[in-house]
């Protein structure tokens, strides 16, 4: 009651307004189709979308239950990935108060047979529908649910969208009716949806084929012009609720006092201990360069490697240890970059998991030949994507010939791996001296010290560290390069930079400061107020510095800009 009262407090004085009736909804059957589009993304999509109940609807617990039981990874509708018959699936849900649009979403690679999978999700979600599903998948997408929920405690905005979204959109009187409402969901209830509300009969199917736009070319100009200027650029007197609100303002003094060790094997730990929810989350990274560290003509075996966490471990295949993580309701993922979220009760067996698999990746031999026939027809289509095209100009204007950022995967590296060069580069790549892990949540340092040290020290480091720093890189000479891409309908223009230095530089922080003020804080920028909001020049404007570390290469800063001076999409990179 305290925090209510505070509201009522700060809010209490904003004036109320009368607000229209709203349009009643009436709805009719979808009629069967198919939309075909091109796409400038690197892989293609098929989508099959069918029409869902609305959240005042008494189906709608259990519509969103099926939904996380068909984008589970145990699920028939994932299966098409580790067959090779897709890059990656998806089942989501988007919903309104009368009604709602569910989809199931299978990317394949550039020049892959589009409708031969349209065909196999469409057998797939008719088979699931027609047989049902087990109160396994059910219960662990409930409990996935549950969980989610506990975690959005951790989050001040997410809190007040969930709250927003239950209370305005939802009609509801607090999130807690949509948590209890899914605990209520049964086996049959999910059954009985999906067999309703997964009619092939009237669904769409909707796919996205990538197309190459053409090669970049050198360019002088940009093309017609347009305008986004405001019909107001004045300053806008703030009514007084805002401006006593704006008096109110203040810094609060900083509650994270994070506790920091080594462990003997030279991982370094990190854990700030929160009291919001009962959850631990662990963040963690590898310091890494493929480009350093990859051997000659092997190019592309560390995404190879990524694709392989996927599998399990070498104690437990694919769907096992997918079962075990559903069983505690965690969410997981390994790689370079590796992280698990869990509730605080079950922290010590997702430890246990997520080491596993970090540690003790399945890499099985039988899979291999899918996988890299997989990530070759990938990069087959990101070599020819615009964004790929343009960000590969952009670096070859940038850097020296023979720069290691320079190095790239194609079809042939790829298609010559092997599974000991993949066993060969984790051998190198991952190790604990290279290690850092965050723990944040409801443990304590000492509690989080000990799991870790129990899952993660048995890890050791095999030979001297790799060499990760990027040599230093003189500065670039001016060019500008034009990409075409025929899918847009506005320029995006970047302009970048070598700027002589790099992050352990003294006048990084300073620089860093000023590029917040010119156009790293979106509105409130002197890019955003002089281009947007005054000229009318483009859509969006960042700025912003990428610099590795302790790397001696350079620093690039950069200026991103949605342009709609254009009258067929292209992309424009000058340096």
């Amino acid at each position: 009651m305290r925090h209510l009262d505070k509201v009522k407090k700060l809010f209490s004085d904003i004036p109320a307004k009368e607000t229209s009736n709203r349009p009643v909804i009436h709805t009719q059957p979808v009629i069967r189709g198919r939309i075909n589009l091109k796409t400038d993304r690197l892989y293609g999509l098929v989508s099959i979308s069918f029409c869902m109940p609305g959240f005042d609807n008494p189906d709608y617990a259990a519509v969103k239950v099926l939904s996380d039981v068909l984008s589970s990874k145990r699920c028939n509708l994932y299966s098409l990935v580790p067959e090779g018959k897709a890059l990656d699936t998806d089942f989501n849900i988007s919903t309104l108060p009368k009604l709602g649009l569910g989809y199931a979403v299978a990317l394949f690679s550039n020049g892959a047979d589009a409708m031969a999978l349209v065909k196999e999700v469409q057998e797939i979600l008719s088979r699931d529908a027609k047989n049902g599903f087990s109160a396994d998948l059910v219960e662990a997408a409930k409990r996935h649910e549950l969980t989610e929920a506990e975690f959005r405690k951790n989050s001040v905005s997410d809190l007040a969208m969930e709250w927003s979204q239950a209370l305005a959109v939802e009609g509801r009187r607090s999130p807690e009716e949509d948590t209890k409402a899914i605990e209520r969901v049964s086996v049959s209830d999910v059954n009985r949806v999906a067999r309703k509300y997964l009619d092939l009969n009237h669904s769409i199917v909707a796919i996205l084929t990538p197309v190459a736009s053409g090669q970049p070319a050198s360019s002088q100009g940009l093309s017609v012009k347009d305008s986004f200027t405001s019909q107001n650029t004045k300053p806008v007197k703030l009514p007084q609720w805002a401006e006593n609100a704006l008096k109110r303002l203040s810094v609060p003094s900083s509650a994270i006092h994070p506790v920091v060790t080594t462990l003997f094997n030279g991982l370094r730990l990190i854990v700030q201990t929160e009291s919001i929810s009962n959850t631990v989350s662990v963040y963690g990274h590898i310091m890494n360069r493929p480009e350093m560290e990859i051997p000659k003509g092997q190019d592309g075996v560390d995404q190879v490697l990524d694709r392989f966490f996927s599998f399990g471990t070498t104690s437990q295949d694919r769907l096992s240890f997918q079962k075990a993580l559903d069983n505690i309701g965690a969410y997981e993922s390994a790689g370079t970059d590796f992280s698990l979220q869990v509730l605080t009760g079950y922290f010590d067996k997702g430890l246990q998991l997520l080491a596993d698999n970090e540690i003790h990746p399945a890499l099985p031999e039988a899979a291999f030949k899918t996988v890299r026939q997989q990530v070759a027809a990938t990069t087959s289509g990101v070599l020819q994507s615009p964004n790929y095209l343009g960000e590969r100009a952009l670096k070859v204007a940038l850097f020296s010939k023979g720069d290691p950022t320079l190095r790239q995967a194609t079809p042939t590296t790829i298609s010559s791996l092997t599974p000991q060069d993949v066993r060969d580069y984790y051998k190198k790549a991952f190790r604990p001296d290279l290690t850092t892990i965050v723990v944040i949540g409801r443990i304590t340092p000492e509690e989080a010290k000990s799991e870790i040290e129990k899952y993660f020290g048995e890890w050791k480091a095999v030979g001297p560290k790799p060499d990760i720093l990027l040599p230093p890189v003189p500065l670039n000479d001016p060019s500008i390069t034009v990409v075409p891409d025929t899918s847009r309908v506005q320029d995006n223009v970047i302009l970048a930079e070598t700027l002589g230095l790099n992050r352990s530089n003294p006048e990084y922080y300073a620089l860093e400061l000023g590029n917040h003020v010119l156009g790293g804080g979106f509105y409130a920028t002197w890019f955003y107020q002089d281009l947007r909001m005054k000229s009318g020049l483009v859509y969006y404007v960042s700025s912003s510095f990428d610099g590795g570390g302790q790397d001696t290469h350079a620093l690039c800063g950069e200026i991103c800009l949605w342009s709609n001076q254009c009258i067929q999409g292209t992309r424009h990179y000058r340096t």
